[in-house]
C-alpha cells in the first residue's frame, strides 16, 4: 500500500541568528528545542509512515537523532535547501507516494494542520500551508518608482508542503537541469506549470529567523488554546 514520507529539514545555517543560539533548530523553546516541536506534531498527526531527517553535521546530527520520530533516516543536508531536498527525495523508500517538506525552524504547525494537508494531496497533488499577505506591498522598479500589488492575489508561502512524490521528483529533476536557484518546494512544481492548491492557515505559523522571534514564539506557545 502506497504510503507517506515527511523531510524534515534542519540543516539551515542560522547566519541571521547573529550568534545568539549555536543551532536554532536545537534553541531551547517552550522547555525542548525548536526541532522537537515540529517532530511531536509530525507524530501526533499519524500522518507519515516514515521520516528523513536532514542535518547540517555530526554534532547536530547526534543531538537531532535524540528527538526525530520513528522510524527515520538521517540524511546530511547539502550546500543550499533545495540541495537538502534532492538528498532527501533521493533517500526516500519505493514505496513512497506522498512527500510533506518542513523547515524546522517554524515549530507552531498543528496536527490538525497536517492532516488536513494530507487529505488535500492526494486529491491535488500539490498543497501548500500559506497565509494571505495584509500588508500593502509594492515593488521598486528602480529610480524612486513603485508599483503597488494587488493584495488580495498574495499569498505567504509557508510549510509544510506537500506533493505527490513523482510530482516533487519531476519537480527538482528540471531544478537541476535548469540551474535554477529556488527559495521553495513549489517553486520547483512551478517549473512544470503544474498547479498547487494552498490551505489558508488562520493560526500563526512564523520561522526561526532573527534572535527576536524567539521570544515571539514563546509567547505564542504560551498562549496557544
Amino acid at each position: 500500500m502506497p504510503r507517506t514520507a515527511a523531510i524534515l529539514l534542519a540543516a539551515g545555517s542560522g547566519r541571521r541568528m547573529q550568534g545568539t543560539v549555536a543551532d536554532k533548530v536545537l534553541a531551547p523553546l517552550a522547555g525542548r528545542p525548536v526541532f522537537a516541536h515540529s517532530a511531536a506534531a509530525f507524530m501526533a498527526s499519524g500522518v507519515a509512515d516514515c521520516y528523513v531527517v536532514v542535518y547540517r553535521d555530526q554534532r547536530q546530527m547526534m543531538a537531532l537523532s535524540a528527538y526525530a520520530p520513528t522510524p527515520s533516516v538521517l540524511v546530511r543536508g547539502g550546500r543550499e535547501r533545495q540541495d537538502s531536498v534532492m538528498q532527501a527525495l533521493a533517500a526516500l523508500p519505493g514505496d513512497i507516494a506522498h512527500v510533506f517538506i518542513h523547515d524546522c525552524a517554524r515549530p507552531l504547525i498543528r496536527p490538525e494542520q497536517l492532516v488536513a494537508l494530507h487529505k488535500i494531496v492526494r486529491r491535488e497533488q500539490a498543497v501548500v500551508l500559506a497565509h494571505r499577505v495584509t500588508d500593502t506591498i509594492k515593488e521598486h522598479r528602480g529610480e524612486g518608482r513603485l508599483r503597488g500589488l494587488d493584495r488580495s492575489r498574495l499569498w505567504a508561502m509557508e510549510t509544510p508542503q506537500v506533493f505527490a512524490r513523482d510530482l516533487i521528483m519531476r519537480a527538482y529533476a528540471q531544478v537541476a537541469a535548469r540551474r535554477r536557484r529556488v527559495t521553495d518546494d513549489a517553486a520547483a512544481v512551478e517549473l512544470l506549470r503544474h498547479p498547487v492548491a494552498l490551505l489558508e492557515n488562520p493560526q500563526p505559523n512564523p520561522k526561526l529567523t532573527t534572535p527576536a522571534d524567539l521570544a515571539c514564539l514563546e509567547f505564542l506557545l504560551s498562549s496557544a488554546p
